[in-house]
């Protein structure tokens, strides 16, 4: 599974536009190839590994994987996703914040195809989200990095 934005290349590094130092405005996604006779259900998670204790940036589920690919303009995913909690306590995107002085954080974008309807309320928290991608049939996945002037 493929999955990628056309404002972050795999291991570069996250435009000003998208972060807390900017707009702070949630990136577009897009995802192909997805095993669309083998899952039902897509699952986008977002998390920063190098934030103490990790810190989830986003969780989108109950994307359907019918399509077998899709698109999410400026973080607009199709009518029905739901929006899980993310580690501000809000639904939807936060944008890269990390502390002035830090090394550049990396923000690692993972979609997830599961075989099996996670049923997840809107406004899950981060590890219900992550105990539902267990068995996960296939997995798509590119990083960005962001480092705070200063």
């Amino acid at each position: 599974m493929k999955l990628a934005s056309p404002q972050i290349k795999d291991g570069g590094a996250i435009p000003k536009a998208l972060t807390c130092d900017g707009a702070g405005t949630a990136p577009t996604i897009t995802w192909r190839e997805a095993p669309s006779g083998q899952a039902v259900e897509l699952v986008l998670v977002v998390e920063d590994p190098d934030a103490k204790g990790g810190f989830f940036h986003w969780t989108a589920y109950g994307l359907t994987a019918a399509t077998g690919s899709g698109l999410a303009p400026d973080g607009q995913f199709p009518a029905g996703t739901k929006y899980g909690l993310n580690s501000a306590g809000k639904q939807g995107w936060t944008p890269p914040c990390p502390p002035e002085g830090d090394d550049a954080h990396h923000y690692v974008f993972s979609m997830y195809a599961l075989k099996e309807a996670s049923a997840l309320p809107d406004g899950a928290k981060p590890e219900d989200v992550l105990a539902k991608l267990k068995g996960a049939v296939a997995k798509g996945t590119f990083t960005g990095t962001y480092k705070r002037a200063g």
